[in-house]
């Protein structure tokens, strides 16, 4: 493993990796999406200014693109810089094979978000000279221009869950169309129109200088559309039924987290567009700022929570059957149980341990661990270990897998293993100036064989039947 890329490792505090790219991602996400439903809503506006005269649409598309532009263009720019820098920080190698994958695919979606761009600036600096039909086929070319990048990036962020094939050996076409492209790229679409109609408004509340029947008449043509997020249950179905069995099986009950967080999205999603529906579009409810904030705030947690689950559901993967979590290939884990993992590691230790011991434990927990724990912060380990005693964190740590059905194999040698305990137990009595090392070749013994049993599968492909070692429970 000459050529195993150890990357420099960025310390968060308190915060785990995972919190601070899915931070910045669910923002990102919100913007962008928002950006794409409100061109859609803006070509409708558009529609009825030059078809029906409508000089109150007019009115406030122009009003209503300032804040997009300013948001989508400003804030989204600066978010998705912000992706890329967490992205190559955090998980530099999915990143790299992700880019490798869909190279030409990732470069198709940049054209499309240029052409958006050029599009948008255009018609903001020149709306007030173009005639009706031209401002029309402006909007739709940004609307067009906007919805093709959600539909190439929805292509690569969907194949990390469902590949659609070997990955890296079938074609690109094969893993770009893979088994969740379409329930996925339905399901932002409509959260896309929700987020731009929702925006909306809330601005046509803060408008100045129109009665409150202007106000009425325009939120119902912001509310039109809406009205596809009343099919939300449909499509989580949809979805559901193209996942992999285990990760399904996150959703429908084994993990109270990943169920609650997609019943969240399902449900206030449907929801908000039955609140549409019957309330403002049927029954014609006056719909105020303080309500038109709080359903987009509604929103704004619903597409958190669908991102959550789009993360959460591929545990213990980053890209399925490929890349674990903690940026190990199946290879990987297989070599560095005979060889060791961190041996190669050429990055210093911050505040290193008083023994080698300790610093080889220090280095195993930074590559295998760090990603989705801190020591003493969110998802901390020295919590989620505190009652275990030394023999039982070791069986319990040597079958991860098997401990817990979302973590990764282990992947290092007995002697890793017990250098991972001795750091946890010298963390758990207060980190002591000096430290002796208790471990005999029994435990090392013990280390090896519970390693073995174990095997370096994935628990999602290994026997169901092979025990859980109820220390980890």
């Amino acid at each position: 493993m000459q050529d195993f890329p150890y990357y420099p490792v960025l310390d968060f505090g308190p915060a785990m990796k995972g919190m601070v790219i899915g931070g910045i991602g669910v923002f990102h996400v919100f913007v962008a999406q928002f950006a794409i439903g409100g061109g859609w809503l803006l070509c409708l506006l558009q529609w009825r200014a030059w078809k029906r005269g409508d000089a109150l649409a007019r009115r406030f598309l122009d009003s209503y693109f300032r804040v997009l532009v300013l948001i989508s263009f400003v804030v989204g720019a600066l978010t998705g810089v912000g992706m890329w820098l967490t992205s190559i920080q955090v998980s530099a190698r999915t990143i790299g094979m992700m880019v490798d994958e869909f190279h030409w695919i990732w470069a198709t979606e940049w054209l499309f978000f240029l052409a958006e761009v050029i599009a948008g600036y255009t018609f903001y600096r020149y709306a007030g000279r173009l005639t009706d039909g031209t401002r029309f086929l402006l909007l739709l070319v940004y609307s067009l221009a906007a919805w093709g990048s959600l539909f190439w990036i929805n292509g690569i962020l969907s194949w990390q869950l469902t590949p659609g094939g070997e990955p890296g050996l079938g074609s690109v076409w094969g893993g770009f169309f893979n088994p969740s492209f379409w329930p996925s790229l339905v399901y932002r679409s409509f959260v896309s129109l929700t987020l731009g109609g929702l925006a909306a408004l809330a601005v046509v509340q803060a408008m100045k200088g129109i009665t409150r029947e202007e106000r009425s008449h325009l939120a119902r043509t912001c509310s039109l559309v809406l009205v596809p997020m009343t099919l939300m249950p449909l499509v989580g179905i949809w979805y559901v039924s193209v996942l992999p069995e285990d990760s399904r099986a996150w959703i429908t009950g084994g993990s109270a987290l990943m169920t609650m967080a997609f019943g969240i999205a399902v449900a206030a999603s449907s929801l908000l567009g039955l609140y549409v529906v019957f309330g403002v579009l049927w029954k014609k409810l006056h719909v105020s700022f303080a309500t038109a904030t709080l359903l987009l705030g509604l929103a704004f947690g619903a597409s958190g929570a669908g991102e959550l689950v789009r993360e959460g559901v591929r545990k213990p993967y980053t890209i399925r059957d490929l890349l674990y979590s903690n940026s190990l290939t199946q290879d990987d884990v297989e070599h560095f149980r005979e060889h060791g993992s961190v041996q190669g590691d050429p990055w210093p230790l911050r505040d290193p341990a008083p023994t080698a011991s300790l610093q080889t434990g220090q280095r195993v927990f930074r590559l295998q661990c760090s990603v989705c724990h801190t020591l003493n912060g969110a998802n901390g380990v020295d919590h989620l270990v505190e009652t275990w005693r030394p023999d039982q964190m070791r069986m319990n740590l040597a079958s991860l897998q098997h401990t817990k059905s979302f973590m990764p194999p282990f992947a290092g040698t007995a002697t890793e293993l017990e250098a991972l305990v001795q750091f946890l137990l010298w963390r758990r009595r207060g980190e002591p100036g000096e430290w002796t090392d208790t471990t005999t070749h029994e435990d090392l013994d013990k280390n090896h064989r519970w390693l073995v049993e174990a095997t370096t599968a994935p628990q999602s492909h290994s026997d169901r039947s092979t025990p859980k070692h109820g220390g980890g429970r």
